[in-house]
C-alpha cells in the first residue's frame, strides 16, 4: 500500500504572474494514491526560447492550448506555473522506486506528486545535472528525424542555443558529414569545438548545403538559413516566435532553386517515426543520447531556485548569452 505521508508536505513553485513578473508560491501536496510517487527536486533548467515568450507575455491566444506544458498550473496568459525540465529523487511511493533519480516534464517546483508512469528514471551514466537537457534533446532528435540528413551531407545549423547545439551534436555523428554551427556570438566557437563541429559567424555562413536547421528565433537568422540552402535543399524551422511576426523574402532564388521550408515541432512525433514511436520512447531515447560528458559544455550557469525571481529578467533577456540555466533546488 502507498504511504500517505505526503500530508503536510509543502512545495514551492515558480509562477509567471504578469508580463516580466514572477513570484514563488507555496502549496501543500495531496496525499499519495496508489501508483503515485512524491519527487523532491534536485535540478531543473530554464528553456530560454519558450519561457522567454511566457515571461514577456508573447504566447498568442490562438496557441494557449497547444503551448500548455504537460503539468502546467493556471492558464495563459497569466498566472501560470510553467516549465518542463525537472530532475528529482523519488522520496515516497512504491518501495521499488524509492531513491530513483527521475526526469519529469514538470514546472519549476521543489516537490511534486505524480503518477509513477509520468516520470522517467535516468539511464545509467547520465548525471542529474546533464539530465535537465532531456526535453531539449527530445526537440533536437525530432528535428533531425524530420530532416533525415545522411552521411557525407553538408549540414548547417543557424543559431547556437541549446537546441541548435544539440542538433549539431547529433549530426556530427553522421559519417563524413560536414557540420557547421552558425551564430552571431564568436564565443560559441568554443562550444562547437567541444561538440566536434565547425563554427562560422553569421556573415560567413556556408552555402550550397544539403540540409539546414534554423533555430535562432530571428528574421536575420532565418534569412541566413534560407541563403545557406543548396538547390532543392531543405530548411528545417525549429524556432517558435510566439506572437511576433517575422518577415521573410521569398523572391530571388527561392522558387527557381525549389528550396523547401518545413517546420519541426516536438509536440508531434516526426512522421517518419510516428507509427512506431511513443512520446515516452522518444524521451527515453533522448535521455540515452545525453550520456556524453562533452555535453556539459552547455551547462553554463547555475542559479538557486529561491533566487529565480531576481535572476530571471537577466537570464531570459534578449542580451543574455547563457546557454542552459541550471536551477538548483534546496
Amino acid at each position: 500500500m502507498p504511504s500517505h505521508s505526503a500530508i503536510g508536505f509543502e512545495a514551492r513553485s515558480l509562477w509567471y504572474s504578469a508580463p516580466e513578473q514572477v513570484e514563488i508560491r507555496s502549496e501543500l501536496l495531496k496525499p499519495l494514491s496508489v501508483g503515485e510517487v512524491r519527487v523532491r527536486g534536485l535540478f531543473g533548467a530554464l528553456s530560454r526560447g519558450t519561457e522567454s515568450l511566457v515571461f514577456r507575455g508573447e504566447i498568442p491566444e490562438s496557441e494557449y492550448r497547444r503551448m500548455a506544458a504537460p503539468w502546467m498550473s493556471g492558464n495563459f496568459p497569466y498566472p501560470v506555473k510553467y516549465g518542463y525540465c525537472h530532475v528529482g529523487c523519488i522520496e515516497d511511493g512504491p518501495a521499488d522506486r524509492i531513491g530513483q533519480i527521475v526526469f519529469g516534464l514538470r514546472p519549476h517546483e521543489t516537490m511534486y506528486v505524480a503518477d509513477v508512469h509520468d516520470v522517467v528514471p535516468l539511464p545509467i551514466g547520465l548525471t542529474p545535472e546533464r539530465a535537465v537537457l532531456s526535453a531539449n534533446m527530445e526537440t533536437a532528435l525530432n528535428a533531425v528525424w524530420d530532416a533525415s540528413p545522411g552521411p557525407a551531407d553538408k549540414i548547417v545549423i543557424v543559431g547556437g542555443g541549446v537546441v541548435g547545439c544539440l542538433v549539431a551534436y547529433l549530426c556530427a555523428g553522421l559519417k563524413g558529414a560536414e557540420v557547421t554551427l552558425v551564430d552571431i556570438n564568436p564565443e560559441r566557437c568554443v562550444v562547437a569545438n567541444a561538440l566536434g563541429v565547425q563554427f562560422a559567424l553569421a556573415q560567413n555562413t556556408p552555402t550550397e548545403c544539403d540540409v539546414v536547421f534554423h533555430c535562432s528565433a530571428s528574421a536575420a537568422g532565418l534569412a541566413s538559413a534560407m541563403g545557406a540552402a543548396g538547390e532543392e535543399a531543405q530548411v528545417i524551422e525549429i524556432s517558435w516566435y510566439g506572437s511576433r511576426e517575422i518577415s521573410l523574402s521569398l523572391g530571388g532564388a527561392f522558387h527557381s532553386r525549389q528550396i523547401r521550408l518545413q517546420s519541426s515541432q516536438v509536440g508531434h512525433i516526426s512522421a517518419s517515426r510516428r507509427p512506431r514511436w511513443t512520446h515516452r520512447r522518444r524521451l527515453q531515447a533522448a535521455m540515452s543520447l545525453l550520456i556524453d560528458e562533452r555535453l556539459d559544455v552547455l551547462l553554463t550557469h547555475c542559479v538557486d531556485f529561491e533566487d529565480l525571481p531576481h535572476q530571471l529578467p537577466n537570464l531570459l533577456g534578449s542580451k543574455s548569452q547563457v546557454l542552459c540555466s541550471l536551477i538548483r533546488y534546496p
